[in-house]
């Protein structure tokens, strides 16, 4: 068995895995950026270390620091959960060869598989088919114009070591395929840290079933049942559910058998995910997850199984010591993300801010997996994944049933999030029914009916901010102060953090109470400092550009990536203006009116505030 694990991530996955180690009594060790100083996971773990910076760059996706903090713990594993670096070859084989355990595939199999590229043609070798698309990257915009016009639009351009939805653009015709691929490119370097993209058909009305393997070391290959996670927006999954509902029982054992002869095919390890489009009785190989997906709960739950518990046993060289005959699938589980994001007329505009109240939903078949607590901030440095909120039930009608009370029951203030959106969903007819696609959303749903959640409260999920205080407790299980005498100065007992060359430690120690504030005897605050400001007055509190006029305001905040105008400029209303890029997100800011450029406040690299003024036409 493993004795300590370094967690080589934030947020509610690293939480999720901290929890699975505690279960096992393993210790472990979490990693934290300067903004992150007192997140969750920081506090869950045994023991914590700064990594520096505020950005994923300068942080989560700095291998030399994680490596660092790898040698000074003296930790024998690791962790690299989902996003950052658990789909990057050179981290996995940087901690091998640091004598470490890394918790995932071989650095051939992430190799082969974590490329989308060489994961088709290693999926078409073992015999099955892709969806119709290249099998090298894209190095000029004229490859994707020749493609589409092969084989006809749409055609998606994708992130060839990404996953999720990043790094992913979809083109209608060749006037958008510069500026789709520029911006697939940027995104994917942000996210995964390669830019390398490729591109494949985009089919019409197909669902996405991705299929749930694990592989030990003794060559027990498993598929541990389906998930269907056709409802998106941005190519992002909202809502997943296992088993697939009005899915052909051959057409499952089919699929099963692909993804575990493509995982055998490439010498594959741990637990991974193979995905496929599926499409009028026909499926095709999409690519392969070499990691633990967001979604992963819902198969927990359906099996009875902890896939984290049996990463870690697989990683230390225990057998499954079960086969493909003893995987049973019981009942139905739905799982939503709940995002911080602001769904207003389908917009799902980023949301980061300090959560200052968080309510969790209770009850039976009800489960929430977070890396959040009232009083703690969500940054605009990082993907906004708040919780993803977990039901099962005995059938699917149930358990859609059941979702929409616990969403109904979770309350959070202090930002917008996409609970309103969930609600719209399950509550569809098309949802119930199971007629929807990876495009329903976006094609079909009606967003338009989602009102600011921030104005609109009455309906049940609805996110308003609200005045409600901070957690009384600033590093989460510090008790209150209790006040005694000491000579004329009031002392308080208190739990402190303190960072010792880079490490958090949690210190308990006599204060005057001059240092303890007011508001629940708190002697920090979770809240990080302030991103580093923009370069000029906020003008406005308004998010977005007021009708008929030329002022362009920031909808939210965010990092300018391109400036796409300048002073003296003709420009056209809905013309794109700059880009813009919140939550490893980029946005098109685009112009109310057509005009003159008059004013140009920003350049690229310039940090926005939400309302700052951008732009003046006239």
């Amino acid at each position: 068995m493993l004795g300590k694990v370094l967690v080589a991530n934030r947020g509610e996955i690293a939480v999720r895995i901290i929890r699975t180690c505690r279960d096992m009594g393993i210790t472990t060790v979490a990693v934290y950026s300067e903004v992150d100083r007192f997140s969750m996971h920081a506090r869950m773990a045994d023991e914590a270390y700064c990594i520096g910076g505020a950005t994923a760059q300068e942080s989560y996706l700095n291998t030399a620091a994680i490596l660092e903090v790898l040698e000074k713990s003296g930790a024998d594993s690791v962790h690299p959960g989902y996003g950052f670096f658990s789909e990057n070859t050179d981290f996995a084989r940087a901690v091998t060869g640091r004598g470490a355990i890394f918790i995932g595939p071989p650095p051939e199999a992430i190799e082969t598989m974590g490329d989308k590229i060489s994961s088709r043609i290693a999926a078409r070798a073992a015999g099955v088919d892709g969806v119709p698309g290249t099998m090298e990257p894209i190095t000029d915009p004229a490859q994707v114009i020749a493609f589409g016009n092969s084989h006809g639009w749409p055609v998606a351009i994708k992130a060839a070591y990404g996953g999720g939805g990043r790094g992913m653009k979809v083109v209608d015709s060749a006037g958008g395929v510069d500026e789709a691929l520029e911006s697939a490119k940027r995104e994917a370097l942000a996210y995964f840290g390669r830019e390398e993209t490729y591109m494949e058909r985009y089919l019409a009305w197909p669902r996405h079933i991705e299929m749930q393997i694990i592989v030990d070391n003794f060559g027990n290959a498993v598929w541990m049942g389906e998930r269907d996670c056709s409802c998106q927006r941005r190519h992002q999954k909202l809502v997943e559910e296992s088993p697939a509902p009005d899915f052909p029982e051959e057409i499952r054992q089919a699929m099963g058998e692909a993804a575990v002869k493509v995982a055998v095919a490439c010498g594959y390890r741990n637990a991974g995910t193979v995905e496929f489009l599926y499409q009028d009785g026909d499926f095709y190989f999409l690519e392969m997850n070499t990691r633990l997906q967001v979604e992963h709960p819902v198969t927990e739950l359906v099996t009875g199984t902890d896939l984290v518990a049996l990463q870690l046993k697989v990683a230390a060289g225990e057998p499954l010591g079960f086969s493909q005959e003893d995987i049973r699938s019981k009942g139905h589980a739905i799982e939503v993300r709940i995002n911080a994001e602001d769904p207003t007329q389908g917009r799902f505009l980023p949301s980061p801010g300090t959560l200052t109240m968080f309510t969790p939903p209770g009850g039976p078949g009800v489960r929430l997996d977070s890396g959040y607590e009232a009083g703690d901030t969500v940054s605009q440095h990082y993907d906004n994944l708040i919780a993803k909120l977990i039901v099962w039930a005995s059938d699917r009608e149930t358990a859609r049933i059941r979702m929409l009370r616990a969403l109904g029951e979770t309350k959070i203030e202090g930002v917008s999030t996409t609970i309103p959106a969930d609600i719209l969903i399950l509550s569809h007819p098309d949802f119930a029914a199971a007629k929807h696609s990876t495009r329903w959303v976006e094609s079909t749903l009606d967003l338009t009916q989602l009102g600011k959640p921030l104005d609109h409260q009455d309906s049940p999920g609805a996110t308003p901010v609200g005045t409600a205080s901070a957690s009384e407790e600033a590093l989460g299980a510090a008790p209150r102060a209790t006040a005694r005498d000491a000579s004329s100065t009031q002392l308080a007992e208190r739990d402190v953090t303190a960072e010792i060359d880079g490490r958090r430690y949690r210190v308990r120690m006599w204060m005057p109470d001059a240092y303890i504030s007011d508001a629940g005897g708190q002697s920090t605050s979770r809240t990080p400092a302030a991103p580093r400001p923009s370069r000029r007055a906020p003008t406005s509190s308004a998010s977005t550009p007021t009708a008929g006029t030329g002022n362009i305001s920031a909808p939210m905040h965010g990092t300018i990536i391109k400036v796409l105008v300048t002073v003296g400029d003709v420009i056209e209303s809905g013309q794109t203006v700059c880009v813009l890029e919140a939550m490893k997100m980029e946005h098109s800011l685009e112009s109310p009116r057509s005009g003159t450029v008059k004013v140009v406040h920003v350049s690229a690299g310039d940090y926005v505030a939400a309302g700052d003024e951008i732009i003046v036409i006239e």
